[in-house]
């Protein structure tokens, strides 16, 4: 079971990082992001993805902004299935509907300084012999990047007609640095213990699931885990509903190096292609 951490505990930075480098995941509750806002942006980008409107902002393959559909969906690597989702991208230079764009910034400016702490927790909690590796503060990777991605995500109720093994989200890691998930409407979220199991994300309204990306984990040479997760179907009738869930991915400006193999722009890239979301 993951620990849940309080953020306003006196020992929440040091809880939190050993919570990071044990599992790749930790989970806050009393943190600043309003639980208002989010119940607000889930009910209304539900209405979004239920009408018509999502057509409009057909994604960008030089961008990456606007809206992904089921049909271009991502294939997790190593996986030959794509996942039941379709989504939209925020970045704030970025194409978003009119009547969801004030609260979709609110959420990410929040969502972005609330990461940037979290991540200046993990620059002070660091070991010195991990630390040195560091090309420069992990603070300071983010100065300035404009990369930082707010996904809003829907998982449509089953049909009963998907491909056999296919799921909600297949088991993937992230790509980023940190990723900032409010606990969603529906449950689904697992996290793969070292052990190989598969163990339930706690998923309290509320609550705010954070986990370690790709980016991290090479920066701080696997110090800080990305740990496989995944999005199961549902079992019980009762949750064979939309699910909608709201990650913020925390990302380095693209010049910033992450190790002797890869920027931060090399990397993306790579898993961009691996994904089937970039020739």
């Amino acid at each position: 079971m993951l620990p849940v951490i309080d953020y306003t505990s006196p020992t929440a930075a040091r809880d939190f990082t050993q919570s990071l480098h044990d599992t790749g995941f930790g989970v806050l509750v009393n943190h600043p992001i309003s639980n208002p806002l989010v119940q607000g942006i889930f009910t209304d980008w539900l209405s979004f993805f239920q009408g018509e409107d999502k057509f409009n902002y057909p994604y960008s393959a030089e961008k990456f902004d606007g809206y992904f559909s089921t049909a271009v969906s991502e294939t997790a690597k190593g996986n030959d299935k794509k996942d039941i989702k379709e989504f939209f991208h925020i970045y704030p230079w970025g194409r978003i509907p009119e009547l969801l764009k004030s609260d979709a910034l609110t959420y990410y400016q929040e969502a972005s300084q609330l990461a940037a702490t979290l991540l200046g927790w993990v620059e002070q909690q660091t070991p010195d012999a991990i630390a040195q590796h560091y090309s420069q503060p992990l603070s300071t990777m983010i100065d300035g990047s404009e990369q930082t991605l707010l996904r809003v995500l829907h998982y449509p109720p089953l049909k009963g007609d998907e491909p056999i093994g296919s799921l909600r989200a297949a088991a993937h890691t992230d790509i980023n640095l940190l990723t900032v998930l409010p606990a969603a409407n529906e449950p689904g979220l697992q996290v793969q213990a070292k052990n190989g199991e598969w163990l339930d994300v706690p998923c309290d309204f509320g609550m705010l699931i954070i986990n370690i990306g790709d980016m991290l984990q090479e920066a701080s040479q696997g110090y800080y885990p990305s740990t496989m997760h995944r999005v199961i179907n549902p079992e019980n009738r009762t949750h064979n509903v939309s699910r909608v869930s709201l990650p913020l991915f925390l990302h380095p400006k693209p010049e910033v190096v992450l190790s002797i193999r890869h920027t931060a722009e090399s990397y993306l890239s790579e898993r961009l292609k691996e994904l089937g979301m970039k020739q």
